[in-house]
C-alpha cells in the first residue's frame, strides 16, 4: 500500500458528497487495497471532519453567512437539512445513528453532523451516534463494494 494512495483513500472518506460511499470503493477497486484497509481507512476520514463540524458549526457559520452569496446557499442548505430531522427528532440517539448509517446520498457523517449541531444536540451525545452510524455504514459499503468485486469477477471469469 502506497502512503499516497492511503491518503487519497482518507481524503475521500473526509469530502462531504463522497464520503464512505466513495472512499470505500475506491480502496478496493482502484488501489486494490483488502477491505479490512479500505473500511479502516475509510472510516478514519469519514470521521476526521465530525468533531470540527459538531464543536465549530455555530461559531464559524454566523462568520461565513456575512457574505451574501454563501448566506444564501447555507440557509438554503440548512432549511433543507433541518427537514430530514424527523428521524432524530423522533428516535433521538438510535435515529440519529440510523441517519447516519444508511449510506445513501446526503445521509451520512457531514449531514449527520450539520443536522446535529442545528437541533442543539451536545457532542457527548451526537458524536457517539454518528460514530456508530459512520461505523455501521462503513460495514455495509465495504460488504457491498466486497460482494460486488466477487460477483463481477465470476461473470468475467
Amino acid at each position: 500500500m502506497d502512503p499516497v494512495d492511503i491518503l487519497k483513500v482518507i481524503g475521500t472518506a473526509v469530502l462531504p458528497i463522497s464520503e464512505l460511499r466513495g472512499a470505500i470503493p475506491l480502496a478496493i477497486g482502484t488501489y486494490q487495497f483488502s477491505w479490512y484497509y479500505a473500511y479502516l481507512f475509510g472510516v478514519i476520514g469519514n470521521l476526521l471532519p465530525v468533531p470540527f463540524i459538531l464543536l465549530l458549526f455555530n461559531t464559524v457559520i454566523p462568520q461565513l453567512s456575512r457574505i451574501g452569496f454563501l448566506d444564501r446557499i447555507m440557509k438554503w442548505y440548512f432549511a433543507w437539512t433541518k427537514s430530514r430531522s424527523k428521524l432524530i427528532e423522533r428516535y433521538g440517539w438510535l435515529g440519529l445513528m440510523i441517519f447516519v448509517a444508511i449510506p445513501l446520498p446526503v445521509t451520512g457523517a457531514w449531514t449527520g453532523s450539520i443536522l446535529a449541531a442545528l437541533l442543539g444536540l451536545k457532542f457527548r451525545y451526537a458524536f457517539p451516534a454518528i460514530a456508530v452510524g459512520v461505523l455501521l455504514a462503513g460495514v455495509i459499503v465495504t460488504c457491498a463494494t466486497a460482494l460486488g468485486w466477487a460477483v463481477a469477477g465470476v461473470f468475467t471469469a
